[in-house]
């Protein structure tokens, strides 16, 4: 009699145990439903992170840059070509580790700056209608012309181009981590384990500016930027009343690759326009959440035949005498700035023996990093 009750006990929490299994999967599946609603959804989608800019920690300082920039009719015009990802690293299952729209970011970096920029990266829907008009199959609004025109010289040159590429991307360039575990002398006591581990890569890029009329590279940046990752994990193993419990806990987490892609191009293009523009960004060249290891932006000569783009002055620097300021306004009264032209811009490249020619002295930190490359 004792042993058909515990039985029928027993089958009795499995019943149970069952029940709540199932309903635990109905639960689940209780917000899906076989025939779509009327707004043609057969679930309601999880989630609700807005919609936010793509910000590196450089778009700060180009937008600063950019509306030192704006109201001058000097600035050149820039292209953006092909950048393409030359590291040939794909995955098995996801294709490319890399992103294939370099060229993109570098479109977006430069509008931040506000540069003045010229299509030549997909020129096939301009091109096509320009086959349409001059086969005269397209007509605009105007009403006293039948089909569009063509015009001679209704396309904006450049004056300049940047290309590149993608160079690099080295996995695990450097790894660690650290195990720990506890396990209780009796088989059924308890045991614990901890793990973490931290793990560091990089990605590079080759980037130059050409001057479109003579193809003379008047500057060129590599850059790299070293992306970190970590792992914690964390469990416990333990026997209860001849039950058996496990419980674990994890996190994974990785800077975005991508984003340190377009951070890198970013870079880039801060040092290409500052130089280029002649831009004094007394006030761009603070960065948050800690310094620029590549040094801050602080333009120090502007180039001899660079666009005059007016800047506040730095409240730090000291007057000139009176005497000399006079003679100053005097001089340049006097003699009318010069014409920029294509000599003048080639003349204007920066001297790349010095990649810190145009920043203030480099500041490292520990957390940065430790010295010089």
């Amino acid at each position: 009699m004792f042993s058909t009750t515990a039985k029928h006990l027993i089958q009795q929490k499995s019943l149970q145990k069952a029940a709540v299994l199932v309903g635990l999967g109905l639960a689940l599946t209780g917000c899906i439903s076989p025939t779509a609603g009327s707004d043609g959804r057969y679930t309601t989608p999880i989630g609700s992170a807005p919609v936010i800019n793509n910000e590196t920690p450089y778009s700060s300082a180009l937008r600063c840059i950019g509306s030192r920039m704006s109201g001058s009719a000097a600035t050149p015009r820039i292209a953006v070509g092909n950048i393409k990802d030359y590291t040939g690293k794909v995955e098995l299952e996801g294709g490319a580790k890399l992103t294939q729209g370099a060229s993109l970011m570098a479109i977006s970096g430069l509008s931040k700056a506000g540069v003045m920029l010229v299509e030549r990266f997909d020129t096939s829907v301009a091109e096509l209608e320009l086959k349409y008009a001059n086969d005269r199959l397209i007509g605009d609004a105007n009403p006293d012309e039948q089909y569009r025109q063509i015009y001679a010289g209704s396309i904006r040159g450049s004056d300049y181009y940047m290309v590149g590429g993608i160079t690099e991307l080295n996995f695990d360039i450097r790894s660690g981590g650290i195990n720990a575990g506890f396990s209780d002398l009796d088989p059924t006591g308890i045991s614990a384990a901890i793990n973490g581990r931290l793990f560091v890569m990089n990605v590079g890029l080759d980037l130059r500016l050409v001057d479109s009329r003579t193809l003379e590279v008047v500057h060129v940046v590599s850059y790299q930027k070293q992306i970190i990752g970590r792992e914690i994990s964390a469990g416990v193993f333990d026997f209860l009343n001849g039950n058996t419990f496990e419980i674990g806990a994890g996190e994974r987490a990785n800077e975005p690759l991508q984003l340190g892609v377009r951070s890198v191009i970013e870079r880039a293009i801060l040092e290409m326009i500052v130089p280029l523009y002649g831009v004094q960004p007394a006030d761009c060249r603070n960065f948050s959440n800690g310094q620029d290891p590549l040094g801050e932006i602080n333009y120090r000569n502007p180039h001899r035949n660079a666009p005059r783009v007016n800047a506040p002055v730095e409240a730090s620097a000291p007057a000139a005498p009176a005497a000399a300021q006079v003679a100053q306004n005097a001089a340049q009264n006097a003699t009318p700035a010069p014409t920029q032209t294509v000599a003048a811009r080639t003349t204007a490249a920066p001297v790349m023996n010095d990649p810190y020619g145009y920043y203030s002295e480099p500041i490292f930190s520990g957390t940065l990093r430790g010295g010089y490359n």
